[in-house]
């Protein structure tokens, strides 16, 4: 199959890039979208139950893409109506001794115009939204602030809007485990599927995210890429272990109440969905290492197993880290109902790459990867930039200098808590 446009990936990157460019051409059907499983892929970090919608950001390139979005969610009509994005506010804890918040503060100043941070004293913090908070372990936080811009969305069911949209618009979407970049007289021409299939292109984008050392490793084995060359290099697989507790009726009237939570920089709790389903984030993130890359575990496992194929010890680990946000909901020998691997492509500044492939070899070969699990926000917008690296048109220097592929990046990033220092085989 031709196509003018090959998105291999149908997470956030290569939905909302398909929806963009869409948009833009006279000709969708041009594009083409591969990915493993049929919309909402399975495997994307993307398809997820719930995900944070946040402006709150160190970082002004951050928190100006985060604001676009938040008024993305709001009023694209693709989003506006659809009950998807929930404007509940977060509760943001800050560590004693840090200069988070105002920097936070500073930025929304020069950017949004006005600071919407509102200082909480720590009594408060435990007796507002029906006081589930009130049992929680705050001796590690110096400052609470509450911001009522931030929220969260339901993840699945957003990238399912979008690609089906997409498909509507006469992208056409294909299935097919892409298993190899196919090298042409004029650089890459396309991807070859497991069945042996061809998909070719003027230009490829992987939106592979967690995979894409996995499918670059052969045709950089190949041309003798050396180590510093490889995507290895610029973006690497992480796991995070999440935590799930399917609520009770009465647990969802306390919990229905919370802002998103975020305990410093040691994880969030997120509301509970319409099924009653509470979820904890983590911040300790692995690596699982093979061949010289990281990869999340048996590439040819149905996701959903993969996914949930926790080891004991890392459970253990992740309840120990869970525990002091919510200790009422341990009581009576209450267990976690359900833990799930989230694996994303972590880059080491947690800037994105959206860039073309440096190496002339791989001319019309193009990635957009790296979410270093803090891109999801960006669905309803991110395309459009990806769309314009695409066109050869430059996003602003700042970003262009951000998503760029750099010979050296620097130790501390825009989410430097996820940077991974384990190995899944650690837990074992």
């Amino acid at each position: 199959m031709e196509s003018e446009i090959l998105i291999v990936g149908a997470g956030i990157f290569g939905i909302s890039t398909a929806y963009h460019l869409a948009k833009r051409s006279s000709n969708p059907a041009s594009i083409t979208v591969l990915d493993r499983f049929p919309a909402p892929s399975q495997d994307a970090a993307s398809t997820d139950i719930n995900k944070i919608i946040r402006a709150d950001y160190g970082s002004p390139l951050y928190m100006e893409l985060g604001l676009e979005a938040i008024e993305a969610w709001k009023n694209d009509p693709l989003f506006k109506n659809s009950g998807v994005y929930h404007q509940t506010g977060w509760i943001m804890m800050d560590e004693q001794g840090s200069d988070l918040a105002g920097r936070i503060g500073a930025n929304f100043g020069d950017i949004f115009g006005s600071n919407p941070l509102q200082p909480m004293s720590e009594d408060a913090v435990r007796s507002d939204w029906g006081g589930a908070l009130r049992d929680a372990d705050l001796s590690p936080f110096g400052s609470f602030f509450f911001n009522p811009l931030a929220g969260w969305a339901d993840a699945g069911r957003a990238l399912t809007i979008m690609a089906n949209e997409v498909i509507r618009m006469g992208v056409r979407y294909q299935v097919g485990e892409a298993t190899r970049l196919v090298l042409g007289e004029r650089g890459i021409k396309g991807v070859e599927i497991k069945s042996g299939d061809l998909y070719s292109a003027d230009k490829v984008l992987l939106c592979t995210g967690a995979w894409t050392s996995q499918l670059m490793s052969s045709i950089e084995d190949e041309l003798k890429m050396p180590e510093t060359d490889r995507v290895e290099s610029q973006a690497s697989a992480a796991g995070v272990c999440v935590a799930h507790f399917q609520l009770s009726n009465a647990e969802r009237k306390l919990y229905d109440r919370l802002p998103v939570y975020v305990y410093g920089e040691q994880g969030e709790v997120i509301p509970p969905d319409d099924t009653g389903l509470l979820k904890f984030t983590t911040t300790q993130s692995f690596k699982n290492t093979k061949d010289g890359y990281s990869v999340p575990p048996s590439w040819d496992s149905p996701a959903t197993f993969t996914q949930r194929e926790v080891p004991e010890t890392l459970q253990k680990e992740c309840i120990g880290s869970i525990r002091p946000r919510l200790p009422q909901i341990f009581t009576s020998d209450r267990q976690v109902d359900h833990f799930r691997l989230c694996w994303d492509a972590i880059t080491p500044d947690q800037h994105p790459l959206i860039t073309k492939h440096p190496d002339t070899r791989l001319s019309n070969l193009y990635l957009a990867v790296g979410g270093s699990f803090h891109c999801w926000k960006f669905l309803p917008t991110i395309g459009r930039y990806v769309g314009n690296v695409l066109d050869g048109a430059s996003n602003r220097a700042e970003r262009d200098d951000a998503w760029a592929w750099k010979k050296s990046r620097q130790a501390k990033g825009v989410h430097d808590s996820l940077t991974p220092n384990k190995e899944l085989s650690n837990y074992y």
